[in-house]
């Protein structure tokens, strides 16, 4: 596959410490990049459109407001596949995603996975920065959702993916319920469901260096309410 068929989705706000480094990064592989941003106040628009009039394949998306990463994914997913793309990747932009990981999502892409995602919890993943109770809770979470929703995937909040172009395209991401992190979980249940080919792949997950995390308690509320809700559905008998 040809380095740009492959386009990176990345969602920012407030990153302007890590978006030039990261934009380097993906680029140096020669795959196009889509940075979607919140209207940080910190300039990282500001500095992607300095990136994007500098160096060709970045284009940004610039939205009004910090509406959550779910409905940015969806903005940038759309663009992705308006440009063409054979297959989509998502990432986050602190640098806790390796983007020398990136190829071989691609390839596990090209390998027949319709959906493959960067996985802490199988063989050879990991997150050797976290505390112990960390690690729990995030293990513990990926259990419930997994149970819960009966899905097969055990990394299902993970943020780390690539999806064949055609497979994502088929999903309703634009009708996202979850606007926080829940919604990884929501498009992993989505593939399953859709009888996608799901692949997960081992990633060492690594806590960023710059800039503040954006994870908080209305994050981690959402995603329980609604993996409860979505659960409760299925247990009826009713496709969420």
């Amino acid at each position: 596959m040809h380095p740009e068929q492959v386009v990176v989705v990345v969602p920012t706000y407030n990153e302007v410490q890590n978006l030039g480094h990261l934009a380097a990064a993906i680029l140096f592989f020669g795959y196009r990049l889509i940075v979607v941003d919140d209207n940080s106040p910190d300039g990282t628009g500001a500095l992607a459109d300095e990136l994007e009039a500098s160096a060709s394949g970045l284009s940004v998306i610039h939205r009004r407001s910090k509406e959550g990463i779910g409905p940015a994914y969806a903005d940038g997913f759309a663009r992705a596949l308006e440009l063409g793309a054979d297959v989509v990747v998502q990432m986050d932009c602190d640098f806790s995603h390796n983007p020398e990981d990136i190829p071989r999502l691609v390839h596990a892409v090209e390998a027949g996975a319709d959906m493959a995602s960067g996985s802490r919890y199988v063989t050879g993943g990991g997150t050797p920065d976290w505390p112990w109770r960390r690690r729990f809770l995030s293990k513990g979470g990926n259990v419930y959702a997994r149970v819960l929703l009966g899905i097969p995937v055990r990394d299902a909040t993970g943020g780390f993916r690539a999806w064949k172009a055609s497979a994502l395209a088929a999903l309703p991401f634009a009708r996202a319920k979850a606007s926080g992190y829940s919604f990884q979980v929501e498009m992993a249940m989505r593939a399953t469901d859709s009888g996608l080919a799901v692949s997960e792949v081992p990633i060492v997950f690594r806590d960023r260096q710059a800039g503040m995390s954006k994870m908080g308690p209305d994050i981690v509320r959402e995603a329980m309410v609604l993996v409860t809700l979505w659960g409760i559905q299925r247990r009826l008998g009713r496709r969420p």
